[in-house]
């Protein structure tokens, strides 16, 4: 998903949670793919949204988008590696929104080699991005969501946290880390009403085009239970139940959503 693709996609979003409306939320690594999947559901459903990005030009187009079709949101570059990009982010949401009920820590580093091949400074880098980010925003937003007496925190891993794939280092590490770091916040948090979980996306391909890459996303979702790749709307989806009072009683999960990528013992048909 890209700015270019919400005017056709937004309409399209359904409306389920009325208690999300007005609400405050933060989404990083908000400007296209998962991210702007998961910013446009909590718009739609009516949320005041900061999106944080790394590309400030990407990031503005995708806020313009939103806007345009009614959403509330708010564009906030930066680099979640740098200190001073990161501590900016609650007080700019709280600027913005007034509170913060949901943050949602999407931005990723997705790199992936074999360990003969792995560059040194790749695990550093995705160690900041990808699982040191969420815990310091984590941090960061506590005490406001505190006060409140409620918020909700949503960690998107990867079914490659839970499983290995190959090549799959340094990324399945960091997020299998950001499961743990589910668990325990959910743990450390729940006595103030603050709620954690994470959404575990499947194979959701991002920069394919549907029609010049036809016999790839056909073949390779052969694959798959259900026979089609995932999209940033089923993650978006999955987030917003998460965030919703549905799901008031749901914390420490991480929920695969993969069409059955990890349910499966063998690709169908393939056997052993």
């Amino acid at each position: 998903m890209r700015a270019a693709d919400l005017p056709h996609l937004y309409a399209q979003l359904p409306r389920r949670y009325a208690e999300l409306a007005g609400g405050g939320a933060i989404v990083t690594g908000a400007s296209r793919g998962i991210g702007l999947g998961i910013a446009a559901r909590l718009a739609r459903e009516g949320m005041q949204v900061v999106l944080c990005g790394l590309e400030a030009d990407e990031l503005a187009a995708a806020a313009a988008a939103l806007r345009g079709q009614g959403g509330t949101v708010t564009a906030l570059p930066g680099d979640l590696t740098r200190p001073d990009d990161l501590a900016a982010v609650v007080p700019a949401a709280l600027a913005a929104c007034g509170r913060v009920d949901v943050l949602v820590n999407n931005a990723a580093d997705i790199r992936r080699a074999r360990l003969a091949h792995l560059p040194p400074d790749w695990l550093e880098q995705q160690w900041a991005l990808n699982t040191r980010a969420p815990l310091l925003l984590c941090q960061q937003v506590m005490p406001t969501m505190r006060r409140q007496g409620h918020g909700v925190i949503v960690n998107i891993s990867s079914v490659g946290g839970q499983r290995a794939q190959l090549p799959g280092l340094p990324y399945g590490l960091t997020k299998g880390a950001l499961d743990a770091l589910t668990r325990n916040l959910a743990m450390d948090l729940g006595e103030y009403g603050i709620r954690v979980n994470a959404v575990a996306p499947g194979w959701t391909p991002m920069n394919l085009d549907p029609v010049a890459d036809a016999d790839y996303l056909d073949g390779t979702a052969a694959y798959l239970s259900l026979r089609r790749p995932g999209t940033p709307q089923d993650i978006g989806a999955a987030v917003a139940f998460l965030a919703s009072d549905d799901a008031a009683y749901i914390t420490g999960q991480v929920l695969a959503v993969d069409g059955g990528l990890s349910a499966q013992l063998h690709p169908p048909q393939q056997p052993i």
